[in-house]
């Protein structure tokens, strides 16, 4: 069983493959964290919770409450009352005054997991996940909330959520309700973000711990480019391959804070979950609120443990769509072909050139609908400019069908510009802050999508194309964050939930959407990776990554998100030199190669690119076909960093069986006067022999991770190999 409960101890025991997380209850019923850690496989005790040593517990030393509370390792801290560290929970009266104490009252263990209302959520069956559930209780303000613990065992994930339930009579306000929180002593750590900006995100950042808080965040409305709901915990040592890694992913698409304080006493209270700030929610007797999930994991192995059991979770328990265990059709999208400047004929020579090349599919992007000729005018009017598109959609869909590409489309619902039919008509529905003029980005206002009237009304826009036309593939982008938090629709008392009801409308959103359409590929984008997190993969297998198609920039990009999404969540293409962001000219094989981690594409006009580049692209198909297999089910090593050597960058990818293994190797810089570069390779089996790939070569698996391969010198900036072994 992968869930225990002591009686006699008082301690719950969750178990995963290699990992045990232990739960205790004082006599009180303060329910304490005991341990998270390497698979413990004999008699565990509560020792670690330090309550035979001062202060003491209330029960034995009544005078000193304050000092216990704000001592003890709490599974789920609250605000209030006596713990000055972060709280995880924050509840106000009818008289406006704040405090809580959430004793234990029962639990319940169950095999399987409950859906989570509103919400993306991990899912899986009696067979594969176990599910504990432990109710706390406030006997003063009637209100229960119960802590819920899903153990994945075989992918070495617990995830975690909060439920609050106001049993009482009065009206209560919740001002924080995090959804996890991991006490334990500090063991000199470090910790891991992933931040940067538009064109940059998910940068790998690593800094030690210091006393006091340190915490990335999101107050934009999204999870956001500049940084990333995800954390670690990682000790001094830890590399790929060796070090302790307590790491939490936030299931959630708005507001965050992940967050590590330092105490007095030298313990770690790490948390996550919405961001408390421009957040209250309102809860009213017999009402119900439900916080998003935290993944959790322990890695005794580095991190490429965490990252292959964050790949092996995603793949398995959050990406529902059919598509997940699928090959993507390679598409060729027109957006840094054409921009706006486009027109059905320019598309249907796109498409046939990109058929000669065996592209399987072609995407419209901005520019098809209303009046849009620049960014400036018609989100909101989602009806086709016959101007560019003659005939209407349906008839350039079955053109290009005719070719024998699939057909896809952008759009960007959530929004709405000033100059459209439907902001004339409706001015009310943009987010907006009374007698203010609203606050333009790139054009535009966002929809109020906490209103259920908006929320149809987009659905319905996007849905009758789709259901006109043989549309396979939607990308679903977000241009801009949100500002002007006002609603015309919500009361004073309600409108710090507006960020979250806006995420919830999303979420409803796409959920319609996958449901009526479930063979739609659906990628989800924002300004390229700024909504990238578990939320979004919940309703699409791929999100776009960045907007920075640049190869090299892709290297850094590509590593931070690598380090917890599968490769196959990531949307990589192929784009046009001078790049359209740097300007930086590289190979258009390593293009390929860089995008090959990826779910490969293109981003360029075909039909004006050299014809040398062109000439390659049916190889690159090949090449795509004959790997993806590989990449999108396989084990990630990390073997190389480029943004830690600032020369090369290189990672591998085995299949489960270790029968073959893909080496991606490319050099940034070339260097003068250099023998070859060993390097170690990883996911390779120890005894078996492995067959180079184009040579007469024959390693053991062993030599190649112990002994190291050479990369051979290679002349010019920017060049790149592929090496695939194939066990004998």
């Amino acid at each position: 069983m992968a869930i225990q409960y002591q009686e006699h101890k008082k301690i719950f025991e969750l178990h995963t493959k290699s990992s045990t997380y232990l739960i205790g209850i004082t006599p009180e019923g303060y329910v304490g964290h005991i341990y998270y850690g390497k698979r413990l496989h004999r008699e565990v005790s509560a020792y670690l919770l330090r309550t035979a040593e001062a202060p003491f517990t209330p029960e034995v030393n009544k005078r000193e409450k304050v000092a216990f509370m704000d001592s003890f390792p709490m599974e789920y801290p609250v605000g209030g009352t006596g713990d000055y560290r972060e709280s995880c929970f924050n509840v106000r009266n009818e008289k406006g005054q704040m405090g809580s104490e959430l004793l234990y009252r029962t639990h319940e263990i169950y095999k399987g997991k409950k859906k989570l209302e509103g919400l993306p959520a991990s899912f899986g069956n009696g067979e594969e996940v176990e599910t504990l559930e432990i109710t706390l209780a406030d006997e003063v303000l009637g209100l229960e909330t119960v802590l819920c613990y899903s153990v994945f065992e075989k992918e070495d994930m617990i995830a975690r959520s909060i439920r609050v339930n106001n049993k009482g009579s009065e009206t209560l306000l919740l001002e924080k309700v995090y959804s996890a929180c991991l006490d334990m002593d500090n063991d000199a750590f470090e910790m891991i973000s992933l931040c940067g900006g538009w064109a940059r995100e998910r940068n790998i950042q690593r800094t030690p711990l210091h006393y006091g808080k340190q915490s990335i965040c999101s107050l934009r409305g999204e999870s956001s480019h500049q940084e990333h709901p995800f954390i670690a915990l990682v000790t001094p040592e830890t590399t790929q391959k060796q070090g302790e890694v307590y790491a939490m992913h936030f299931v959630y698409s708005g507001n965050f804070l992940a967050q590590a304080e330092v105490s007095q006493f030298d313990s770690v209270r790490m948390v996550m979950g919405i961001h408390g700030e421009q957040f209250t929610w309102k809860l009213s007797s017999g009402e119900s609120f439900q916080a998003p999930e935290v993944i959790c994991t322990y890695s005794g192995e580095g991190l490429g443990k965490m990252s292959r059991s964050f790949h092996d979770f995603y793949r398995n328990h959050m990406i529902r769509s059919v598509y997940n265990h699928k090959k993507r059709p390679v598409l060729i999208n027109n957006w840094e072909a054409t921009y706006f400047d486009f027109d059905d004929e320019k598309l249907l020579d796109i498409a046939k050139e990109a058929k000669s090349c065996g592209i399987e599919m072609l995407v419209m992007d901005d520019g098809w609908f209303g009046k849009r000729n620049f960014d400036d005018n018609s989100l909101g009017d989602w009806v086709v400019n016959e101007e560019k598109i003659k005939g209407g959609l349906k008839k350039l869909v079955d053109q290009v069908n005719g070719i024998g590409l699939e057909f896809g489309i952008w759009f960007e619902p959530e929004m709405v510009s000033p100059d459209s039919e439907l902001y004339r008509a409706h001015p009310d529905w943009a987010l907006q802050i009374d007698g203010r003029e609203g606050s333009m980005c790139r054009n535009q206002y966002v929809l109020d999508l906490s209103r259920a009237e908006i929320v149809d009304c987009v659905y319905e826009s996007v849905a009758k194309i789709l259901r006109n036309a043989n549309v396979r593939y939607v990308k679903w982008d977000m241009n801009r964050q949100l500002t002007d938090l006002g609603s015309v629709c919500l009361d004073r008392e309600r409108h710090k939930e507006l960020f979250h009801r806006y995420v919830l409308g999303v979420y409803e959103l796409q959920e319609r959407l996958v449901t009526e359409f479930p063979e739609l590929l659906l990628e989800n984008c924002s300004g390229g990776g700024g909504r990238f997190d578990p939320g979004m993969l919940y309703y699409s297998p791929q999100i776009w990554c960045s907007d920075d198609t640049d190869a090299v920039e892709r290297l850094a990009i590509q590593e931070g998100t690598a380090l917890i999404y599968p490769l196959s969540a990531m949307g990589a293409h192929i784009s046009d030199c001078p790049n359209h962001i740097t300007g930086r000219v590289t190979p258009f094989e390593t293009r390929g190669h860089v995008a090959l981690a990826g779910s490969f594409g293109y981003e360029l006009d075909i039909t004006k690119i050299p014809e040398a580049e062109r000439e390659m692209i049916s190889g690159q198909v090949e090449m795509y076909h004959a790997y993806n297999d590989l990449v999108r089910e396989g084990d990630y090593y990390r073997i190389a960093s480029y943004h830690e050597n600032n020369k090369f960058d290189a990672w591998a990818v085995s299949s489960k069986d270790k029968t073959e293994v893909l080496v991606t190797y490319v050099q940034v810089l070339a260097e003068p006067n250099r023998r070859s570069r060993k390097l170690y390779l990883q996911g390779f089996d120890e005894c078996a022999l492995y067959h180079l790939e184009g040579t007469e070569q024959v390693y053991s698996g062993e030599m190649l991770m112990y002994g190291g391969f050479l990369m051979e010198p290679m002349k010019g900036d920017y060049v790149s190999r592929l090496y695939y072994f194939i066990k004998e």
